[in-house]
């Protein structure tokens, strides 16, 4: 997949934590109603990952669900699956009033590695980042700086964030300010 390219090209950082640019990840959006069991289990049995509560994350592998709003679910996969996944959602999804669309080439995805997680993220976004009040298995979709954007901890020295491609750049460049060596702020 080295072929696929991305909004920086794999750019990365190291600072207060590493910042690096994800290469080719695959993301598919489903609208619908999930208050709908069948179409919960429809979309849980070939996502391969369980429904997320609100404001959840799971995450199984290369496969994940993140609740994003009421009605819309973000499907993590490989970027080489995710046409081939599309194809048997929108098959499977034949007859519900649902939509399911490959988003992987609109959005741009980093990760941050390092102690400091919580601290370059809470910098950037409105959101209580205290361990009490945040954790793995919770996603925000909120603002980070003025980029709309979605954040979930991979651990607990590690977050991923997606937000639109034409951003990615602006967001990659906040990422490094906010984790520039000597700008901690012992937040934690």
């Amino acid at each position: 997949m080295s072929d696929i390219a991305t909004a920086l090209n794999g750019a990365s950082f190291d600072g207060l934590v590493q910042v690096e640019e994800l290469r080719a990840q695959g993301m598919i959006t489903l609208r619908g109603d999930f208050s709908d069991s069948g179409l919960v289990k429809t979309i849980t049995d070939l996502a391969e990952v369980a429904l997320p509560g609100q404001r959840g994350a799971v995450m199984d592998g290369t496969r994940g669900l993140l609740w994003m709003s009421p009605d819309e679910l973000l499907l993590l996969c490989t970027y080489a699956e995710a046409p081939f996944l599309l194809g048997k959602l929108e098959a499977a999804l034949a007859g519900y009033h649902a939509l399911a669309v490959n988003v992987s080439d609109a959005r741009a995805c980093f990760t941050l590695q390092g102690a400091a997680t919580r601290e370059v993220l809470a910098k950037l976004a409105p959101v209580d980042m205290s361990p009490e009040s945040f954790g793995a298995g919770q996603v925000r979709r909120t603002r980070l700086a003025q980029v709309a954007a979605a954040f979930w901890l991979t651990g607990e020295e590690g977050a991923q964030i997606v937000c639109f491609r034409s951003v990615g750049e602006y967001m990659f460049n906040l990422l490094k300010t906010a984790a520039a060596p000597g700008s901690d702020v012992g937040f934690l």
